[in-house]
C-alpha cells in the first residue's frame, strides 16, 4: 500500500510539473504574439504618422494657393500681381476630396491621378479635353482682364481664330479643310459669346495646332504657364500652375494640371515619382523622361505661349 501511494504521489508531482511547464511555455508564446502583433501595429501606424506630419494639403483652402503647402524649406516663387502666373496659382478648387467629373457627369474612377479639381463649368460636350483646358485657362485670364485682342488660336488646319473678330459679330465656316469669316451676328462681347468662341476652338484645334503656337523652353528655365505638350493623335498636354524655390539649395518644384479624354474637369496631378514630394515635382529630373500619371513627356517638350 506503501509503495502505491508512493508511486501516486510521484505521478502527480510529475503532472504538476508538466502542467506548470506548459503553463510557462503558453505566456511565452502569448507574450511573443503580443509583441509580434505590436510590431505590426508599428511598422503600419508610424509611416502614416510620419505621412500626416509630411502632409501637403491644406483640406479648407480655396485656391491652389492656399490649399497646396510648399514643402519645408520652400517658398513660392515670387510673382506678378496681375499676371498669368498669378491667375493660375489662384485658380478656385472644388472641395477637397471632390472627384473629377466628366462632361456628361459620370465621375473619373481612377486612383492617384489628380489631389484636386479646379472650379470651372467645363459643358456638356466632349470638347474640353487636354490641349482645350489649357487654351480655355489662357483664354479665361485674357478675357478676364479685357485684352480681347490677345486672345486668338489656330485651328489644326492652320487658320487663325481672333476673339475681335468674333466680337464683331463674325462666325466662322468650316468647309472641308478649309475655314473663312462670315459676318452672322450683331457685335457682342458677353461671357456667353467668349464660351461660344472658346467651343469652336476646342472642336477644331487641339495639341498639334496648339504646339505649333508655343515658343520653345529650355527646362532650366521653368516658369508658372509654361506647358509640356507632345501634338499627336492623341497627343497630350499639362500645364505648370504653381512653382516653388529652396533659396538655400536652389532648388526648384512646380505643379502640373490637366485635362484627359474624354472631356473632363481640369485636375492637380499627383507626383507618381515622389510620393512624398507630391503632388510637387522637382526640377532635379533624372533622365530624359518626366513621368505624369497618364502621359510621360520629355524634357524638350517644355513649350510657353509667346
Amino acid at each position: 500500500m506503501k509503495r502505491f501511494f508512493s508511486i501516486v504521489f510521484k505521478c502527480l508531482i510529475i503532472l504538476i510539473l508538466v502542467m506548470h511547464f506548459i503553463a510557462c511555455s503558453n505566456q511565452q508564446l502569448e507574450g511573443k504574439e503580443v509583441q509580434e502583433e505590436k510590431e505590426q501595429v508599428d511598422a503600419h501606424t508610424i509611416p502614416e504618422v510620419e505621412l500626416q506630419k509630411q502632409s501637403l494639403i491644406e483640406e479648407e483652402g480655396k485656391d491652389i494657393e492656399t490649399r497646396i503647402l510648399t514643402p519645408k524649406d520652400f517658398q513660392r516663387i515670387a510673382v506678378k500681381e496681375g499676371s498669368f502666373a498669378e491667375y493660375l496659382r489662384r485658380l478656385p478648387l472644388k472641395p477637397h476630396g471632390s472627384p473629377v467629373l466628366y462632361h456628361d457627369g459620370s465621375v473619373k474612377n481612377k486612383k492617384n491621378i489628380y489631389i484636386a479639381v479646379v472650379d470651372m463649368e467645363i459643358g456638356d460636350r466632349d470638347l474640353q479635353q487636354c490641349a482645350d483646358a489649357i487654351m480655355r485657362l489662357r483664354g479665361e485670364y485674357l478675357y478676364g482682364i479685357g485684352r480681347y485682342d490677345e486672345i486668338h488660336f489656330n485651328f489644326t488646319n492652320g487658320f487663325r481664330v481672333d476673339y475681335s473678330k468674333w466680337m464683331e459679330g463674325y462666325r466662322i465656316v468650316v468647309d472641308g479643310n478649309c475655314s473663312y469669316w462670315q459676318k452672322r451676328a450683331e457685335p457682342s462681347n458677353t461671357y456667353q459669346d467668349f464660351r461660344r468662341y472658346m467651343d469652336i476652338i476646342f472642336a477644331y484645334a487641339g495639341t498639334i495646332s496648339l504646339e505649333k503656337e508655343l515658343i520653345d523652353v529650355n527646362l532650366d528655365d521653368i516658369e508658372i504657364g509654361d506647358i509640356f505638350i507632345q501634338g499627336g493623335s492623341p497627343g497630350h498636354a499639362v500645364i505648370v500652375v504653381d512653382m516653388a524655390l529652396n533659396e538655400a539649395t536652389g532648388e526648384k518644384l512646380f505643379l502640373l494640371a490637366q485635362s484627359y479624354m474624354p472631356a473632363q474637369e481640369t485636375q492637380i496631378l499627383v507626383n507618381p515619382n515622389n510620393i512624398a514630394l507630391s503632388p510637387w515635382y522637382s526640377l532635379s529630373i533624372q533622365g530624359e523622361d518626366i513621368k505624369t500619371p497618364e502621359w510621360t513627356f520629355r524634357r524638350g517638350d517644355l513649350k510657353r505661349f509667346p
